[in-house]
């Protein structure tokens, strides 16, 4: 399972001071050296966090590889084909929200067709596309229709189910958790490449990572969280063994 690490809330709290630090540039190769598969950023529309100068730099400095999440808008879209990332996820994005909440409509017309054409336009320039849905198998269904090489599933509602490191109603976590598993499973039977995030923390990740049709997962606040206390090589070092070792325990190693 490869673990990317989303920077977003590096540059959350260099904007704060409108600074120069900390650099989320010199934070992704960090990431990397405690095992990162891949760095994952948010130039989201209002440029709250990262700016277009990070990812220029990110694209000339990263070794992993970019993913880039972009709002399906025809602005970032031209700016995705610009910059040429090793992926693309396509995200819902609305300025009134702290963090994206909930994933892509796929069921209005008006919003599936520019999806469509968003999708079409990245793969022509040759970049893989993800879409960022809810774990719902009518969704992925609609996914597939449009293109796309992959889905990110929506773990949020999994994450609202604990409090730290305890759950806080086991029916609910349970259902959630069935509905990931349903909806990991029935993407990777289309062909879809799985992966999942949004939310997902050192304690609630295991039930997730022990999926074995999910193959990447999308981590950020949690671990820049567990960074400022332990430095971001340590802390994402941290995140990877705990993949591993739910990884190990699921198939009985």
């Amino acid at each position: 399972m490869r673990l990317h690490i989303n920077i977003d809330h590096v540059a959350t709290i260099r904007q704060a001071r409108r600074t120069d630090e900390p650099d989320p540039v010199r934070a992704a190769v960090l990431a990397e050296l405690g095992g990162a598969d891949g760095i994952t950023v948010h130039l989201r529309e209002d440029r709250r966090h990262i700016q277009d100068r990070d990812v220029r730099l990110l694209m000339e400095t990263v070794r992993t590889g970019i993913n880039l999440e972009l709002a399906a808008s025809p602005e970032m879209v031209r700016l995705g084909i610009e910059l040429r990332p090793m992926a693309v996820t396509l995200v819902p994005e609305r300025r009134e929200e702290v963090t994206t909440e909930g994933g892509l409509n796929l069921t209005d017309s008006g919003a599936r067709a520019r999806l469509e054409a968003a999708v079409t336009a990245l793969r022509d320039a040759g970049i893989t596309v993800s879409l960022f849905v809810d774990p719902d198998n009518a969704t992925l269904d609609a996914c597939l229709e449009t293109g796309a090489d992959a889905v990110e599933l929506h773990t949020g509602q999994w994450a609202e189910c604990w409090n730290g490191a305890q759950v806080k109603d086991r029916d609910a976590a349970s259902a959630v958790y069935q509905a990931v598993r349903r909806a990991s499973a029935h993407g990777r039977s289309l062909g879809l490449a799985v992966h999942a995030g949004h939310g997902l923390t050192y304690e609630n990740v295991a039930p997730v990572a022990a999926l074995h049709d999910i193959e990447e997962l999308n981590i950020g606040h949690s671990v820049v969280s567990r960074a400022v206390l332990v430095g971001m090589e340590r802390a994402v070092s941290e995140m990877k063994e705990t993949i591993i070792r739910a990884r190990e325990q699921a198939i009985g190693v």
